[in-house]
C-alpha cells in the first residue's frame, strides 16, 4: 500500500494502481462492447510543459500528464478520465494546465 492508500490491483493481466482504477476499466469495456464508446485506450501521456532549455542552457525535459483512461463518447467527444481518490496539488496543477494547453477537462472518476 502507497501514502495515498490505494491498493494496486492486477485485473485480466493489466495492473492498476488501484480498485478504483480496475473497476473502472472493466466498466469502460462493457460500454466499448455496447457501442456506447470507442477507441479506449489506458495510461495515454500529455506534454503539459514542453522540453526547453533554461538561460544556462540547461535541458529541461517535457512535463507530462498521464491519463487514467481515454476514449471517444458517442457524441464523439473526446473524453479524458481520472481514476482519482486524492486530489493533491501536483495534480491540481496538471488538470489546470490540460485545460489551458489542451482545452480538455479531465474528467474524475
Amino acid at each position: 500500500m502507497n501514502k495515498y492508500h490505494n491498493e494496486p490491483i492486477t485485473l485480466d493481466g493489466i495492473r492498476f494502481q488501484s480498485k478504483r482504477e480496475a473497476y473502472r476499466w472493466q466498466e469502460l469495456r462493457l460500454l466499448q462492447r455496447a457501442g456506447e464508446i470507442k477507441n479506449l485506450q489506458r495510461q495515454v501521456p500529455f506534454v503539459i510543459c514542453p522540453p526547453c532549455k533554461t538561460r544556462s542552457g540547461k535541458s529541461q525535459t517535457a512535463r507530462k500528464y498521464v491519463a487514467d483512461f481515454v476514449y471517444i463518447d458517442k457524441t464523439g467527444r473526446l473524453v479524458v478520465e481520472d481514476a482519482k481518490g486524492v486530489k493533491t496539488d501536483v495534480y491540481k496543477l496538471k488538470k489546470a494546465l490540460m485545460l489551458y494547453f489542451h482545452g480538455i477537462e479531465i474528467q474524475e472518476v
